[in-house]
């Protein structure tokens, strides 16, 4: 009889943890960022059908590193939960706060029990309302919640970037120079990006109730050519990634098929 193969519970999620740091670790970077009028969040990302960033609620949005695919299905159960709650109580019942406990239960228990952890960190974002202040909640892989105050990195080399936000970080910055610093912090010294390499979107207190935008290409060009954002009043659209989305994520709208936003590719 032979006897069963023995590794140490320590030496198991030392493996696990450096299995899903070394996957997150491939994907590109994303900064989030307060300014004057909610928040903002930039990614590197040159796809234009492969959100990195999407709407999850009317003030909540989703950001993701890592596997595409993996991230994508916390964004899809996001939008049920949500959804869900707000037809059940009410709209200001639905909360960051709460859907980032559940993110981290979820990856807490995936890291736990299951052989293969998922390679992802996820960012859940708040547009504060009421006098509630706006919320930053980093969920890493194991599970692990980080309520960060001004601003929040993930993916790639995160100390380094995190190192020139902060740097660089003022509290009466308007969308324009948010965008303009995170930007720089992701490019770093050596390289330069333009709008075909990001993704940004805002949540702003200027959209009303729905508050998520994405910012265009042509409007982004104008804000790296040192310019001001469009601050028009015509409502925010759900685009790719939105709640609207969601059935056609579910029935093979693209999503799904291979990653062309450098991250580690689905599947």
């Amino acid at each position: 009889m032979t006897m069963p193969f023995y590794v140490a519970p320590e030496q198991v999620m030392k493996d696990r943890a450096e299995y899903a740091q070394k996957g997150i670790a491939r994907g590109r970077s994303l900064v989030a960022t307060l300014y004057t009028d909610g928040l903002v969040i930039v990614a590197e990302n040159p796809s234009r059908s492969l959100h990195k960033i999407s709407e999850i609620y009317d003030r909540i949005a989703f950001a993701g590193v890592g596997k595409y695919n993996e991230y994508d299905q916390l964004r899809v159960a996001g939008v049920r939960h949500a959804d869900t709650k707000g037809f059940a109580f009410s709209r200001e019942d639905v909360d960051a706060r709460s859907l980032a406990n559940l993110y981290a239960q979820f990856l807490g228990n995936v890291f736990t029990h299951e052989m293969k952890p998922l390679e992802v960190e996820i960012l859940v974002a708040e547009l504060g309302s009421g006098g509630r202040p706006d919320q930053l909640y980093h969920v890493a892989y194991e599970g692990t919640i980080t309520d960060e105050d001004r601003f929040a990195v993930l993916g790639g080399d995160a100390e380094t970037i995190a190192e020139r936000v902060a740097a660089d970080w003022r509290p009466d910055r308007d969308l324009a120079d948010a965008v303009r610093s995170a930007v720089r912090a992701l490019a770093g010294p050596e390289r330069t990006l333009g709008p075909p390499d990001l993704e940004v979107a805002a949540l702003s207190r200027r959209n009303g109730r729905r508050t998520f935008r994405r910012v265009t290409n042509s409007e982004l060009e104008s804000i790296l050519d040192g310019g001001s954002p469009d601050t028009g009043s015509e409502p925010p659209r759900r685009t790719a990634g939105g709640a609207d989305d969601e059935a056609a994520a579910q029935g093979g709208d693209g999503n799904g098929r291979g990653n062309g936003n450098g991250d580690t590719p689905a599947g």
